[in-house]
This record gives C-alpha cells, sequence and structure tokens, in this order.
C-alpha cells in the first residue's frame, strides 16, 4: 500500500464539469478522481464506469453537467489516522484507491496499491512519463549561499527537473564533530572536515531553497538525522531523499515515513538482503517511494556499475526505479534510462577541481544540458514496444525505393492477369512484390498499360473512381503533367493543382496543352532538385540564396504562361515553400527576424505579377531529401503571422503542417486556424497526428473536422482547398476520392 498526499491529480471540484472530470480521470492514469466542494470536503468518487451509470439513469444529462451530480457519494474512504493494516483491507478486488480524509471529513490523500508511478511535486514518475533528472548539488556549493543560488540557476538552464541539496546537524549526526574528530580514522577526519567547511545550515538552505522557487525548481533535500528531517518537512519540501549510507538506518527510515513525504532511495553500499529488508519496511510505512541503483565510489569503475541490476532491483521494489551514477561522463545514465531507469541523478558542479570527492564524479553545467537533451531523445526513440508500423519518413522512402508490381505489357479490362505480364520494377508506388501470389489469375477491372503500377484496387472487384463533389468554396486536385487529364475525368474540380517537380519545370507546357481547360490551376514550387537542392529563400548563403531567387522565378514564368490554357478568374495562387529549414536542430528563435527578412528582401527580386505567391505553413519536422529535418520559419503562430503583416504576404495554409506545429508548441489548433486562415488564399486539406505524421486520411488523425470547417467558414469563405492526401493520386485517386467523400459533409 502507498499513501499520496499529492492529491492534486485525484481532485475534482463539484461545481466542475463532467466533462473536466473525464480529462483528469485520463490524465492521472488512475481511472478515477474524487469530488471535493470548495472547502476540500469530500463529496464522493468518480471513475469511469460513475460517470456511465450516472448517463443512463438521468435523461437530462450531459458532459457539461456538474461533477457533483454524477459523484457516487457512498464511495468507500477512510481516516488519514486508521492503522495501515485497516486501509490495507479496503484495497482489494474492484477497489484500487481509497480516499483518505482527516478529522473534518477533508480529503488529504489517496491510498492504493498501485505502485506504477507516484507523484514528487509537479513531477510524475512512471514508466509512461519522462525521466525525472535530479541535479545532485549536495554540498558542491562549498558553503557558499550565492554559490548554491548560482548553481540552481545553471541547473534550471541545464534542463534539471529537481535540485537536490543535504542537509545536516553535525552535533546530532556524528559523535565527534567538528575540532574534536582527531580520534577518527583518517577517512572519517577527511570527511567531517570537508563537512565543517561546506555545509549550509538550515537557515541557509532555507534561503536557497526560497531560491529554487524563484526559479520555478523542486526540490529534494537528503536529511542525514532526525533534525534535519523536522526542518524539511517543516519547510514543505516535496520529497525527501533517503542516502545509500542511511538505507538500512531503519530509525532515520521511521522520522521520514512520519512526513507522509515521497520518498527517493540509493542503495550504494548495500547487500540484496539489505534492500529487500529497506524495500519491505518502505512498503509498509504507506510511503510512495523509487529505489536507485547506486555505486558508492567517486569515480566508480564502470565494472563495478552492473546496471542490469536495475532490472531485479524493479522486482524487489515493485516499483519505479532509477540511477544515482558516481562515474565519470554521462553515457552510463543513457544506457540506465534505456533499461528502464525512470529516475536519474547527477552530481552537478562548475569545476570539478574544487575540493570535495563529489566535484570530480560531477556534471559541469554544458555537460549536464547535453545529458538532458541526449536523455528526451532516447525518451522518443524507445517508443512503446507495440507492433512495428512504417513511420512517416519510411513511408516517403519507400515509395522512392522499394519495388512494385508492374504491367509488362497493355492488359485490358477483362483479361485474366498472368506470371508473364507482371514485372518487378521500382519505385514502390504501386503493390509491394509479395502481393505478386494474390494478383495472378485476377480478371483486370480496368485497362492497365504497359509500365504502369498495379494497385490494391487492383486485388478487389471494383474500380476507384471519382465522381461530381459538391463544395460551398472551390476544390481541386493536385496532379502533375503526366497524370491530370486522367484523375479529372469523371469528376468536376474547379482547378488543378501541378506539383512541380524539377524535371517537370524543365518540359515545353506548349506540347503538353493543346487547348484551354474549362477550370482554374495552381501551382507548387518542386521540393526537390537534382544535387540535393532545396529552395531556400532564408538561406544566409548567398549561391544557395541567388539559385533559389532562380528557380523560383523560373516557376512563377511558367505559371504566368500556363494561363492560357486555363479559365481563370483572378490570377492563380502559386505555394511556395520558402525555407529556414536546418539539419540538424532548431535555430535560437532570436535569429527568426532576420531569416523572415531574408525572405521579404528575396520575395523583392521576385517578379509576381498577375500570380499571386503564397508562403506555405509548415511542419516542425519537414521529411526532406530521405529524412527528418526542422523547419524554422512558418511554423510558429505569432512570427508567421508578424511576416504576413509586416511584409503584406499571403499564405497557403496548410492543415497538416499547422496542426503539427500546433502539437509541438502544445497550443491548441483553433489558435491557429484563427490567426491563419484570414491570411490564406489558399488551403491544403489533410489530416495529421503527432508533430510529424504528416498527411494521413481525412478522419485519421487528429484534426476536429466539425470545429475546422466551422472556422474556416467564418474566417476564409471561399477560399479554395485540395485534399492533399499523402498518395492521395495512386490507385486511380482512390486517396483523393475517400478524403472528397468524407469532405463533403462539413465543406
Amino acid at each position: 500500500m502507498i499513501i499520496d498526499r499529492h492529491i492534486g491529480a485525484f481532485t475534482i471540484l463539484e461545481d466542475d464539469s463532467v466533462r473536466t472530470a473525464l480529462g483528469r480521470i485520463d490524465t492521472n492514469k488512475s481511472r478515477i478522481a474524487f469530488v471535493t466542494d470548495h472547502h476540500g470536503h469530500l463529496v464522493g468518487s468518480l471513475s469511469d464506469g460513475d460517470i456511465r451509470r450516472w448517463l443512463l439513469a438521468s435523461p437530462d444529462a450531459s458532459l457539461e453537467s456538474a461533477a457533483g451530480k454524477a459523484a457516487n457519494n457512498r464511495c468507500v474512504r477512510a481516516s488519514i489516522d486508521a492503522p495501515h493494516g485497516d486501509i490495507d483491507q479496503l484495497i482489494a478486488g474492484a477497489i484500487s484507491h481509497v480516499p483518505l480524509v482527516d478529522a473534518s471529513g477533508r480529503f488529504v490523500a489517496v491510498a492504493s496499491n498501485d505502485r506504477r508511478a507516484f507523484q514528487i511535486g509537479r513531477h510524475r514518475v512512471s514508466a509512461e512519463d519522462p525521466t525525472l533528472i535530479i541535479a545532485e548539488i549536495g554540498n558542491n556549493h562549498q558553503g557558499d549561499v550565492a554559490f548554491a543560488k548560482d548553481l540552481v540557476d545553471l541547473a534550471a538552464d541545464a534542463g534539471a527537473d529537481i535540485v537536490k541539496f543535504q542537509l545536516r546537524d553535525m552535533d546530532a549526526l556524528y559523535r565527534q564533530s567538528g575540532a574534536a574528530s582527531g580520534g577518527e580514522d583518517l577517512g572519517a577526519q577527511y570527511t567531517l572536515n570537508l563537512l565543517g567547511k561546506y555545509s549550509l545550515n538550515a537557515d541557509q538552505m532555507v534561503e536557497v531553497f526560497d531560491h529554487c522557487k524563484v526559479r520555478d525548481l523542486d526540490i529534494l533535500c537528503t536529511p542525514w538525522d532526525t533534525p534535519s528531517v523536522r526542518v524539511l518537512a517543516d519547510y514543505g519540501v516535496p520529497g525527501l531523499k533517503v542516502a545509500s549510507a542511511d538505507m538500512t538506518n531503519h530509525a532515520l527510515l521511521e522520522d521520514m515515513f512520519a512526513t507522509g513525504l515521497p520518498l527517493i532511495v540509493s542503495t550504494g553500499m548495500s547487500t540484496e538482503e539489505e534492500i529487500k529488508e529497506s524495500a519491505e519496511l518502505l512498503r509498509n510505512s504507506g510511503s510512495p517511494f523509487a529505489m536507485l541503483h547506486c555505486q558508492s565510489t567517486y569515480p566508480a569503475p564502470f565494472k563495478d556499475i552492473n546496471l542490469r541490476y536495475l532490472t531485479r532491483l524493479a522486482k524487489i521494489s515493485g516499483g519505479p526505479v532509477g540511477y544515482s551514477g558516481h562515474e565519470r561522463g554521462y553515457h552510463i545514465p543513457l544506457a540506465a534510462v534505456a533499461l528502464g531507469a525512470r529516475i536519474i541523478e547527477k552530481h552537478f558542479t562548475t569545476d570539478r577541481t574544487l575540493e570535495g570527492n563529489d566535484h570530480k564524479v560531477s556534471l559541469l553545467p554544458h555537460e549536464f544540458g547535453d545529458m538532458v537533451a541526449r536523455i528526451r531523445e532516447l525518451e522518443e526513440s524507445l517508443g512503446d514496444g507495440e507492433a512495428r508500423v512504417v513511420s512517416t519518413g519510411e513511408s516517403m522512402n519507400r515509395v522512392n525505393l522499394a519495388k512494385s508490381l508492374v504491367a509488362s505489357q497493355r492488359i485490358e479490362a477483362g483479361t485474366t492477369i498472368t506470371r508473364g505480364m507482371v514485372d518487378v520494377r521500382s519505385p514502390g508506388r504501386g503493390l509491394q512484390p509479395n502481393k505478386l501470389d494474390e494478383l495472378l489469375g485476377r480478371i483486370a477491372q480496368r485497362t492497365v498499360e504497359a509500365g504502369d503500377f498495379f494497385y490494391p484496387g487492383d486485388l478487389t472487384d471494383t474500380v476507384s473512381k471519382g465522381r461530381n463533389y459538391h463544395f460551398r468554396r472551390p476544390w481541386g486536385l493536385p496532379v502533375r503533367y503526366h497524370d491530370f487529364a486522367k484523375l479529372i475525368e469523371g469528376t468536376n474540380p474547379d482547378f488543378i493543382e501541378f506539383h512541380m517537380s524539377y524535371k517537370d519545370v524543365e518540359l515545353d507546357i506548349d506540347e503538353i496543352f493543346h487547348g484551354r481547360l474549362p477550370m482554374g490551376f495552381t501551382v507548387h514550387l518542386p521540393d526537390l532538385y537534382a544535387g540535393d537542392f532545396i529552395v531556400n529563400l532564408a538561406s544566409p548563403d548567398d549561391a544557395v540564396w541567388e539559385r533559389s531567387i532562380a528557380e523560383t522565378q523560373k516557376c512563377l514564368d511558367i505559371t504566368r504562361n500556363l494561363t492560357k490554357y486555363f479559365t481563370l478568374d483572378a490570377p492563380p495562387v502559386f505555394i511556395a515553400t520558402m525555407g529556414g529549414f536546418t539539419a540538424d536542430g532548431f535555430v535560437d528563435p532570436s535569429e527568426r527576424p532576420a531569416m523572415y527578412a531574408r525572405i521579404a528582401q528575396a520575395i523583392e527580386r521576385l517578379d509576381t505579377t498577375d500570380v499571386r505567391l503564397t508562403a506555405q505553413t509548415l511542419p516542425p519536422y519537414p521529411w526532406l531529401m530521405g529524412g527528418q529535418q526542422y523547419h524554422n520559419l512558418f511554423m510558429g503562430l505569432e512570427d508567421t503571422v508578424e511576416f504576413c503583416e509586416q511584409y503584406g504576404q499571403r499564405l497557403t495554409f496548410d492543415v497538416s503542417h499547422s496542426k503539427l506545429a500546433a502539437n509541438f508548441h502544445k497550443r491548441p489548433f483553433s489558435e491557429y486556424v484563427e490567426k491563419l486562415a484570414p491570411l490564406s488564399d489558399h488551403l491544403h486539406i489533410v489530416d495529421a497526428e503527432g508533430v510529424d505524421g504528416e498527411g494521413p486520411q481525412i478522419g485519421e488523425g487528429e484534426v476536429d473536422w466539425p470545429v475546422l470547417a466551422r472556422q474556416l467558414e467564418e474566417l476564409s469563405p471561399g477560399v479554395s482547398f485540395i485534399p492533399e492526401i499523402w498518395m492521395g493520386h495512386t490507385n486511380n485517386g482512390q486517396g483523393f476520392w475517400t478524403a472528397l467523400d468524407r469532405l463533403e459533409k462539413w465543406f
């Protein structure tokens, strides 16, 4: 059993909505919350089951109703002062969490047998949450309050979640303190000498803690004695650290248990039997806790670290585990995270040559910052262990690098497909070669020209076709010169959008078009040129910048020349990814205004007569040249708006790109729509997922389509759009037709 006094994640006010309660239940991952009045008195419990039962029993119920109405006011509860054995008996069967109340009936803690997670300050520690990273300042402040505050500032800047200190009452701790240590062994004399010079007293430590609050950092502190436990509890630290040296000090542990605070316990210098004994004591205490694997030598030899012990430690403790490292460097903590450590503690200093053992095993601020960054990257890379799927980037490379089934000859509709009619060729736009046996023997439902791909639709008895669609705004199809005629057959687009390749730019349009088409058109600048060149109008490299201007102008001229082959009421829209990407990381935000100014300077060089140049909104992580890169411009909301207003430019609002950007910046997508839609002359409509899941089918990502449709109707009525589904043109345009079918009910 654990008793968690951090109840914020479990608490719902009685007049909060049921919808808010559902969000809280989902966020705390415990599937239950507890409803209180504004004075903190427990009203009842609220679980998924409670809400379902209430909805079924109350005809006028809605998710906007007050949570207090849906609460189960007969839920099991117990006194915070009840014996642990009595509380343990309540947590059984279907009851996973029991609210604990004080003598006045106020909700003060939660009891549960769920050791998979616990809360310390603002941080939840579990397998699903980011690794808790602790900067162990300890006594590295050299007894100087100002230096201690500087270390706090540097740790905050380096990305630490928590800073940790140590507090000692020397008279209570040592049998001979200060100058009276002459009878001790040399090691103890050395330690006492350091502590005498470099410890902070309780008042000084409180001053440093107050500074931590100013820097918005949570605090941990190791109390080495009973008076120090009382000082820390009275101050209100969110948790206590148990030093390796005190893991077997059961009397001190009992003092810590009495505080009700969560504990982080280092296990260095201990045998497994001692660890098991202390783990049992911790479990019986009711205190939330995590145990840290630790090798207590300074520095620790790599051969002695035994990181694989983390797995055994997790079984012994029954909850989250971590690693407290005293070795050189920070590569071992990375391996610990990969092996399941959910807490990392490393010593922190500004100078490894300062006096004291801890300094020489400490990380410097820039090293600690690098460790934090690498841990966050590692967490991303670990994934969830679920069944493997093809990533967005892989999907793009699969098209370019894989092979497909193609027709070796013209195959008329109605013909039985035989082995001699099928070849395996690159690229991978069609059926994968492993579908050959399914394809052979089927009756062709369409005429397949020699060299054409077979598609998933060829494994069915239906042919994917477009139809006439009806929207409240002009709609079009993304096409290439070679496929537009086939795609527009049997459907009614208002325009087509040419997604140019660098080879298309070199073609003679007078050999492609032979008469005026009864529709409009737009043009999309090529994304990639031969030699790995990408247009970047923000580039500081003059050669890249000049070529970018030239390539953009060439496409603008083609766009102007195309107008004679189309029916237009206004100048055609030209869509450009204007640049600002970097290969290895995002630029400092202070650099962005100059990059936007560089683009504006390039635009002044362009002849855009009779063409509407628009900047495409961009995602945080574009897939360029076979891998992930970084976009810095047209991705942040405020700076995109500022660019448009300052330089009088318009946008192509890409729904997928901007949804990914909103996710990245942790902002509601509706804010992006509200600010960017009025600045847009054109729309790319497609779904999105996460921060780099670009181009999924409508309704298969995270976009709230009814809400988006209402916003666009209000903010950009009559603005044209295309469905820009990834690989939507394959299989006779099936992806486009599916998207248009789904969009019709909203747009």
